[in-house]
């Protein structure tokens, strides 16, 4: 049992959780987990639209979309569907040489337009959050990633206004250590990320784009050897090993 939230427009169940209370608004929009396998991805998404109309469209079988969570700028945390079910939140795309990330991670929608910086109560309860389906599924910081990691030619979520040091500080993401700045070369640049994970197949200019949106938030213009370093840096501080 629990309270309901006052002024909800749909009031729903309210319990408890180790990342704080959780507001239960049950989505239709999930099925099972393909080829036995389990989360080991946590996909971070922003909703571009108010949480009511987020809530709404993630909800509707007319849309066929989910995530796992949603968590609003003042910190309330949704649940839509459970951890063991397959939500459809990330669509095409891979990462570290895999597809289907539906089938291999938990999605967690942040309410943001993707033009204002993460509010506190929610970087907040994300980190809780984070911290226990990290430690619930075995999960290492690696695999904490944002849309437009594994989808550069379609996706910008979470965007460069995402606190990604935040994350790391706390152990729940990866920041890496640049290697030395060297001359730019698009190849070795594409292997380097690729390591990491990120699908160096998709092109040099939405791949560059979805590493700068991460780790150089806002840096503009052509490969420079500070992309090289970065890119140094997080073919050493590798993710899961391809398939």
């Amino acid at each position: 049992g629990g309270d309901r939230i006052r002024g909800d427009r749909n009031p729903r169940r309210v319990v408890s959780f180790a990342a704080g209370p959780v507001i239960e608004h049950p989505s239709p929009n999930f099925g099972k987990r393909r080829d036995g396998l389990l989360p080991d991805l946590v996909v971070l998404h922003y909703t571009v639209l108010p949480a009511a109309e987020a809530l709404d469209r993630l909800c509707d079988p007319a849309h066929e979309v989910s995530a796992h969570y949603l968590i609003t700028k003042d910190g309330r945390l949704y649940r839509l569907v459970a951890e063991a079910s397959r939500a459809w939140h990330a669509g095409a795309g891979n990462w570290a040489g895999r597809g289907d990330v539906n089938s291999r991670s938990i999605g967690i929608e942040l309410e943001n337009s993707g033009q204002t910086p993460f509010s506190e109560p929610q970087m907040a309860r994300l980190e809780l959050l984070l911290s226990d389906i990290l430690d619930r599924w075995e999960i290492g910081p690696e695999g904490v990633i944002g849309h437009q990691d594994f989808a550069p030619c379609r996706k910008f979520d979470p965007g460069p206004r995402f606190d990604w040091r935040r994350l790391t500080l706390g152990g729940l993401s990866i920041w890496p250590e640049p290697g030395e700045p060297v001359t730019p070369d698009p190849d070795t640049f594409l292997a380097d990320v690729g390591t990491f994970g990120y699908p160096a197949e998709d092109g040099l200019e939405p791949v560059l784009a979805a590493v700068r949106a991460r780790f150089r938030p806002f840096a503009k213009g052509p490969l420079s050897p500070a992309d090289m370093a970065l890119a140094a840096g997080l073919a050493v501080d590798r993710g899961p090993a391809k398939a």
